[in-house]
């Protein structure tokens, strides 16, 4: 797993989701693409990343309503092109975990 270039357009939920706080997130996967972290927007922050096998993904929130504390735990959505690559996109995540 690692950042990418790629467009994420065409990615979209499909139900797989993980819980962290925002500072493992960025412990993990780097700094977020986009960050607005008002509560104001339908997202506060968004990650656009790849797989080991080059299938894009993306890991956000989605509706806090509220900006997000560093340290608090939350849902964050992971979208891609199926299903398939959002579990894919959540295993590495959580083998990543797990280094």
């Amino acid at each position: 797993m690692k950042a990418t270039t790629k467009s994420n357009n065409g990615t979209s939920f499909h139900n797989v989701t993980i819980t962290a706080s925002p500072k493992l997130l960025k412990q993990l996967l780097g700094e977020p693409e986009y960050e607005n972290n008002t509560g104001e927007d339908k997202v506060n922050m968004e990650w656009v990343l790849e797989t080991e096998d080059g299938d894009v993904f993306t890991v956000y929130d989605w509706k806090e309503g509220r900006p997000i504390k560093d340290e608090e735990l939350i849902e964050w959505h992971i979208g891609g092109k199926n299903k398939m690559d959002t579990i894919v996109a959540k295993i590495e995540i959580l083998d990543s975990i797990g280094d």
